[in-house]
């Protein structure tokens, strides 16, 4: 397993890099279909972490695990929708409540993260096509969810994109666990074999109509029914291999 991460160094510069304990060491990008170190060696408490990595499409499966359900009638075709590129945020990063959003939520996700070009795929084609995983929160805004005919402002709103800290790579599929934590108390807890569609699935369906790059991202949907935010509360996914995506919530 290996974890990949981008990161702004003090003078202001991006770059790429692999994880090693408390140290980076730094790649050259692109690093989808190969890593190359560049013999640069960082700290990790000296650098700023980014998103790590930087999609063209951000796609998302909504209602795929059947706690979150909670007996209403498996989506068919299933939910999906986009989040547009101005919600991105990542480690650290605040996450604002708008004005006027009433209840807003945190959705602990896996992320899948695209590594090769990829249409009309099989699901072996699709299983292949994965670069690797991370952590994502799904933040949304309820009564503009069920208010609006899309989902465009309960799902992107700027801060609602939230990815990283890094790109966990050689890990199963089915074998993926997701914990969500607020102020330390868990609030979610699963695993990608409890999902509704698995992730190979996941990533045909989207490949049959849209053609998918490396660095493409998938949130594959959230379990169970979170609680809602307040400003001052600290929200922490944790997804295996991939690390802790710790935002703390402001108004």
């Amino acid at each position: 397993m290996a974890n990949y991460i981008r990161f702004r160094r003090p003078d202001g510069t991006i770059g790429a890099g692999l994880l090693d304990g408390e140290r980076v060491r730094v790649i050259r990008e692109p690093f989808w279909e190969r890593t190359e170190e560049t013999g640069e060696l960082l700290h990790l408490a000296d650098v700023r972490l980014l998103p790590p990595c930087e999609p063209r499409s951000i796609i998302c499966v909504g209602l795929n695990y059947a706690s979150h359900l909670d007996g209403r009638p498996v989506p068919d075709p299933p939910t999906l929708f986009f989040k547009p590129l101005s919600s991105i945020a990542g480690p650290e990063d605040d996450i604002v409540l708008p004005a006027g959003a009433g209840r807003v939520d945190p959705e602990g996700e896996i992320v899948v993260v695209i590594g090769r070009e990829l249409k009309a795929a099989t699901r072996e084609e699709a299983l292949a096509g994965i670069f690797g995983y991370t952590c994502g929160n799904d933040v949304s805004a309820r009564a503009w969810q069920q208010a609006d005919g899309q989902w465009w402002r309960a799902k992107g709103s700027d801060t609602f994109g939230i990815f990283g800290p890094s790109i966990a790579t050689g890990i199963a599929h089915n074998a993926i666990e997701l914990r969500t934590r607020v102020n330390s108390k868990e609030v979610q807890h699963a695993t990608s074999a409890e999902l509704i569609r698995d992730i190979p699935e996941i990533v045909r369906l989207v490949s049959a109509v849209m053609t998918l790059v490396p660095g493409d991202i998938i949130y594959t949907g959230t379990p169970g029914e979170p609680q809602p935010l307040t400003p001052g509360d600290v929200v922490e996914v944790e997804v295996t291999g991939a690390g802790v995506l710790r935002n703390r919530v402001r108004g």
